[in-house]
């Protein structure tokens, strides 16, 4: 019974998300979260079966101040290809046929779970994006932190160290989007984005072996990350979250967020060449809005568009993102 409980829906489920009067109840999801990069973020088909190949100019040709009657030495620019694998994210839900049918509420029965396995597998998307490392889990793509992860690597100035130590740190990332700059990938041939296929009515089986009739949900989603240009990204790293949370008070030893947001920003090579935003958790964007409540940093401002409050840095987005983590080890 625990394993029937923990996979398929039950009768005490079914009550569960029922109103008194038998319809099936709006269910407030205290699970969801905020992830606007899966908003922010292109995505490019590959050209590969199961990724993206991307050529990248390392070096510039020389070039020569010549002489009268002094020929020119000959050269060339210099290139390197990386691959990028896209990953299988995937999930089935699965439901008995008379459970599913009681009072006539298929449909929206079957709905509420959908809206579960959606935000959860956008969850997933969207801490793989920043934390995935198919270098340990090869199944997963590779993410921005396994990326940016040493101040020493040819990309290492894209790191912008806040000084944290131990093992409660976060990141802020400044991400330029663009098919040229930084995007996500999907298999050649295949489809972009989520998706979800209504298997209807199917024969299922119980622990036993034994036959009943179901009905069943798939949802798909094949997706990878190219970063064509690390110039187009930037992680300010190793935020302290126990100094920041210092921020206003008497014994303030919180790191300097502006000039830290200020650098990062300097460090994209264009931002006018995408789609430029910044991405933080709620304990640093809590900072920023208190910052931008404050008259002395005006290069933070709150502004209300469609109705809702708006934060951004120069005029670049702030994006809520709970994907972002507290508990990152320092980036060295």
């Amino acid at each position: 019974m625990s394993i029937i409980g923990n996979t398929y829906l039950t009768l005490a489920d079914m009550f569960k998300r029922q109103d008194p009067d038998s319809k099936v109840a709006a269910i407030i999801d205290i699970m969801s979260k905020s992830n606007p990069v899966l908003d922010d973020a292109i995505a490019v088909e590959g050209n590969l079966p199961t990724g993206h190949r991307t050529t990248i100019r390392t070096g510039l040709p020389a070039v020569t101040w010549r002489k009268l009657y002094q020929g020119v030495q000959p050269s060339k620019s210099t290139t390197k290809q990386v691959d990028d694998a896209c990953g299988m994210l995937e999930a089935y839900a699965e439901v008995d046929k008379a459970l599913a049918d009681l009072n006539s509420n298929t449909s929206a029965f079957r709905m509420s779970e959908d809206a579960a396995f959606i935000e959860a597998m956008n969850q997933e998307m969207a801490t793989t994006l920043f934390y995935g490392d198919n270098s340990t889990n090869p199944e997963k793509f590779m993410g921005l932190s396994a990326r940016f992860s040493d101040t020493s690597a040819e990309n290492g100035a894209q790191i912008i160290d806040a000084g944290g130590e131990g093992a409660d740190n976060t990141s802020v990332w400044v991400i330029t989007w663009d098919e040229r700059t930084v995007h996500l990938i999907y298999p050649k041939g295949s489809k972009a984005g989520l998706q979800l296929d209504d298997r209807g009515q199917v024969t299922l089986q119980d622990g036993a072996g034994n036959n009943f009739e179901g009905y069943r949900s798939h949802y798909k989603w094949d997706v990878g990350m190219s970063v064509r240009d690390w110039r187009y990204v930037t992680r300010i790293a190793n935020i302290d979250i126990s100094a920041l949370q210092t921020y206003g008070s008497e014994s303030d030893t919180s790191p300097k967020l502006v000039d830290l947001l200020i650098e990062a920003l300097n460090k994209i090579q264009d931002p006018q060449k995408g789609k430029t935003a910044i991405y933080c958790n709620r304990t640093v964007k809590t900072i920023l809005d208190k910052m931008s409540a404050s008259d002395g940093y005006r290069a933070v401002n709150t502004s209300v568009m469609d109705g809702k409050p708006v934060t951004s840095f120069y005029g670049y987005p702030v994006r809520l993102t709970d994907a972002l983590r507290n508990d990152e080890d320092v980036v060295a």
